[in-house]
């Protein structure tokens, strides 16, 4: 009894309380989104709120049964949970039912379950567990080879199932590294290679190629501390694309820009090359790996644009960065969800009294889309609220989780933040054109059971460890 009365007072019940908040807001949102007045009563379980109280009663016993386990459970456990839903992802390759392109769903006696929601909470666990034994240290290979196979694994399967939307949220997990003291290079090079990612849909070869050569003298000069090493570069450059340019009139060959710049690389890395090795000097080796990362980034954009998203994402991609402006087609999802929101004003519509969501205009709007229904029933002030409730639950998670004892509640703590971080920008950002529709839900908020469990499971896993920090779970 002592010990039960321990855990209750030991919960954070701050926390707790902005998640039934949201999950309460969430549900009335829903009800707006779908509301018909032939099916008027909250509590209809023919209809998507009906069926969404039903989850979120599941997801409250859920988070009770996850409490009332001892916390070591979830440490002595972790491989263990990681290795069961590897399993259930290859089988609903195998078993799944297709869903909008995607077979990444069980359904069972009329439910659904969807196995990529689970892998977030599972590869968190054995991230936390594999970062916090006792001869762990982040800069060793085996480290970096380990934890890239513990979220690229998943990650593959789930881009098996044709939900590439779901296999980018393990990406976020790289932030929990850095945090564990992953050099700052590496994350790093994760934006750059982003960028280039934009940049080569948006620019071409030339224009990047003259861009790369540009920096990568800037980079130099930056990390030599010598302006006169930074103009001698750019005079080397400079000559060595006129002497280039030079011969191709006199000599007469055909040769694009684009060749001529590409000639001027590959020399300038040989000159890198003979440098570095005769001075020794670590900084041309750096700015020779940044040019040829860069390089190879840039030339894989098109392999993965082409062969690895599929036609519909390639063009919510397009509309987004204005390559296309298809406002019937990939682009008619965002066009109404702005329309939506802008609609809603400063305290917007009111309650069920908004007129695109009522009239179907949004697709997707109880799930994707919910965003939208919140800004146009509740214009700005709504919207507000909602982002200042995710903004205190993530304030407040990394606040937890810098109190811990434990490396690995601590590690955990880190990817639950995450990846609530990684799911709340891109959704919002997907309903106000931000960015790609690629199809994740709002936490707490989006209709779904596989979504709302999978999220509780995430974050009452860590309150649970959070109530125990005092014990020593490594």
């Amino acid at each position: 009894m002592k010990s039960q009365n321990n855990l209750f007072l030991n919960l954070d019940w701050i926390t707790i309380l902005i998640y039934l908040a949201m999950v309460l807001l969430g549900w009335l949102n829903i009800y707006a989104a779908v509301y018909s007045e032939e099916h008027q009563s909250i509590f209809d379980l023919g209809q998507q709120y009906g069926k969404q109280m039903i989850w979120i009663l599941a997801g409250l016993f859920l988070a009770v049964c996850i409490l009332v386990v001892d916390s070591k459970f979830y440490v002595a456990f972790a491989y263990h949970i990681y290795v069961v839903i590897i399993l259930l992802l290859i089988a609903v390759l195998f078993l799944g039912r297709e869903v909008n392109g995607a077979r990444a769903w069980f359904e069972v006696s009329g439910v659904a379950l969807q196995p990529s929601e689970l892998g977030k909470f599972a590869t968190s666990l054995a991230v936390a567990k594999y970062m916090s034994q006792y001869n762990f240290k982040m800069g060793r290979t085996k480290s970096y080879l380990t934890l890239g196979a513990l979220i690229t694994l998943p990650a593959i399967l789930i881009l098996l199932q044709n939900d590439t939307g779901s296999a980018l949220i393990f990406a976020v997990f790289f932030l929990v590294f850095y945090r564990e003291g992953l050099p700052d290079i590496i994350l790093i090079g994760g934006f750059t290679a982003i960028i280039l990612f934009i940049l080569a849909l948006l620019w071409s070869q030339l224009q990047i190629l003259i861009l790369l050569i540009v920096v990568s003298l800037i980079l130099f000069t930056f990390l030599r501390q010598s302006f006169k090493d930074g103009i001698i570069g750019f005079i080397l450059a400079s000559l060595i694309y006129g002497i280039l340019f030079g011969l191709k009139n006199i000599i007469g060959f055909d040769a694009t820009p684009f060749h001529l710049l590409v000639i001027t690389s590959i020399i300038l890395v040989l000159v890198f090359i003979v440098y570095g090795l005769s001075k020794h000097i670590r900084q041309a080796w750096f700015v020779l790996l940044f040019f040829i990362f860069s390089i190879a980034i840039t030339l894989s954009v098109n392999y993965f644009y082409r062969s690895v998203l599929v036609s519909h994402q390639r063009d919510r991609v397009d509309n987004l960065l204005g390559i296309k402006n298809d406002l019937l087609g990939a682009g008619y999802n965002v066009h109404q969800s702005k329309i939506a929101i802008g609609s809603g004003g400063i305290l917007g519509k009111g309650f069920l009294k908004g007129t695109q969501t009522k009239y179907n205009f949004v697709p997707e709007q109880s799930t994707d889309f919910i965003f939208c229904t919140v800004g146009e029933e509740w214009g700005f002030f709504g919207t507000t609220v909602v982002v200042l409730l995710f903004l205190i639950l993530l304030i407040r998670l990394i606040y937890l989780a810098e109190r811990q004892r434990s490396s690995f509640s601590r590690i955990y703590g880190y990817a639950v933040a995450c990846i609530l971080f990684f799911h709340i920008v891109i959704n919002i950002s997907m309903t106000i054109g931000l960015a790609p529709v690629i199809g994740i839900p709002l936490p707490f908020f989006s209709y779904g059971g596989s979504s709302l469990w999978s999220f509780t499971v995430l974050l009452f896993i860590f309150i649970r460890l959070d109530a125990s920090r005092t014990k020593n779970l490594r």
